[in-house]
């Protein structure tokens, strides 16, 4: 089962350079959490932060009571335990096979038997289906298969927090698909606290449960998926829909002219919502909420055609009847 992650008034700089400042938000147990934002926003240095790897100017990040930015060294270490991370590159040992990769947290931080460790290694390749490779080096295999090994690594202390690093980085549209529903099914299983750092558009539209956008150095902001995709907020609504209109620019931000000059153009319409992924056996996960449910309850009315299966996949009773009341 998950915990969450309280983050309250966080602030970075390095020397005179301003990361963010003010970022307030909860990552709630057990929920699917996606963090965007243009590059060079500090999207991987809040990442970092949360595992206590870089420490905040200002701010706390609580969990389970424990403030990490403050926190001793004991305390941080016994807190990282929670954790689990998925880095951009999956962070392989070059000279280890994929079977002493995933297995090295449980011979660093347990005293667990070569017998039980071979248990767990081969339970969580068997997991992220990389059955068959344990004995592949990481310069042996594609990317796609390296981010499934480190996933497997990253799952071997039984997190309750997953940290996931730029997942869709160098994948292709297919593997991207696979992995996004391995995310879905993975918190079908553990519960787990997941959150993922991407540009990936596609995915943020229907993987998570919750959306945040890191901007111009702050949290512009964060909530429910349906919150997002519905907003006007002019920065929200540029981002999330891969618009030219709106205050982002080629150098982050457009100047005067260039707004003042889409003015007269007319905002674009918002695109439907699309329905957010099943887990692979049709149950919905612990947390997952029926499509339009936030904005049933927010007096919301969403783009037109939102929340319209997808004729090629399976539909599970909440998606056949996406106006029936809130669970």
């Amino acid at each position: 089962m998950g915990v969450d992650v309280k983050i309250d008034g966080l602030t970075k700089s390095f020397g005179k350079q301003l990361i963010w400042k003010d970022v307030t938000l909860t990552l709630p147990a057990g929920e699917i959490s996606v963090m965007l934002g243009p590059s060079g926003t500090g999207k991987s240095v809040l990442l970092k932060t949360l595992i206590g790897l870089i420490k905040p100017d200002e701010g706390a990040v609580v969990i389970e009571g424990v403030d990490i930015a403050t926190c001793s060294e004991k305390d941080l270490y016994e807190i990282r335990k929670l954790f689990g991370v998925l880095f951009q590159d999956g962070a392989m040992f070059g000279s280890m096979d994929l079977f002493d990769n995933v297995a090295f947290p449980l011979r660093e931080h347990t005293k667990k038997g070569e017998s039980e460790i071979r248990d767990i290694v081969m339970e969580k390749m068997d997991l992220v289906g990389l059955i068959g490779a344990e004995n592949k080096l990481p310069g042996e295999i594609s990317g796609g298969m390296r981010k499934r090994a480190g996933l497997a690594r990253a799952l071997v202390l039984d997190p309750e927090i997953l940290l996931i690093d730029e997942p869709d980085s160098g994948l292709d549209p297919v593997r991207t698909a696979f992995i996004n529903q391995l995310f879905i099914d993975l918190n079908a299983q553990i519960d787990a606290t997941f959150l993922i750092v991407t540009h990936d558009i596609n995915s943020t539209r229907t993987v998570p449960d919750n959306i945040g956008l890191l901007y111009h150095k702050h949290l512009a902001m964060f909530g429910p998926r349906e919150m997002l995709l519905s907003s006007e907020e002019p920065v929200v609504r540029q981002f999330l829909n891969a618009q030219t209109i709106g205050p982002i620019g080629m150098s982050e931000e457009k100047d005067a002219d260039e707004l003042a000059a889409e003015k007269d153009m007319g905002l674009p319409p918002l695109p439907p919502i699309p329905m957010q992924l099943e887990p692979s056996n049709g149950i919905p996960r612990t947390y997952q909420r029926p499509p339009g449910a936030w904005c049933r309850e927010n007096g919301v009315t969403p783009p037109p055609g939102s929340f319209q299966p997808d004729p090629t996949t399976p539909m599970s009773s909440s998606q056949a009847n996406p106006t029936e009341a809130p669970h």
